[in-house]
């Protein structure tokens, strides 16, 4: 399967955002999908991810401003990012769980990471 993460941009600090993952050539409905983050000069970090259920997991940064979600129709998960700030700054990334060895937030259970999504908050 194809992952590709859109809707990113540059917004001012405070601002709203949703951004959406489009799969291709392969149904994710059945999978836990999760959306991680690279800031600049950092490692790539689990923001939140959502069951096929549409049961969330969460950083523990993202369990207030950051809602993920799916439309299993459409084969696309969606972050919504709310108030955002400096520190938010980040390429955006969805990708398909596909390993249960460890826990959700490590990167290594997951594949099809796709391109990501450049999210630039300005002050």
């Amino acid at each position: 399967v194809q992952l590709q993460a859109s809707g990113g941009g540059v917004v001012q600090a405070g601002a709203s955002l949703k951004i959406s993952c489009v799969a291709s050539g392969g149904d994710i409905s059945t999978y836990f999908m999760g959306w991680f983050r690279r800031a600049p000069g950092k490692e790539r970090e689990f923001v939140q991810g959502v069951t096929a259920a549409g049961l969330r997991e969460y950083a523990d940064f993202a369990k207030v401003r950051f809602t993920a979600s799916r439309d299993n129709t459409k084969n696309t998960i969606y972050l919504q990012i709310n108030s955002l700030k400096p520190e938010d700054t980040a390429v955006y990334y969805c990708a398909r769980r596909v390993s249960y060895r460890r826990r959700y937030f490590n990167e290594d259970e997951y594949d099809s990471w796709g391109r990501g999504t450049q999210v630039t908050v300005s002050s």
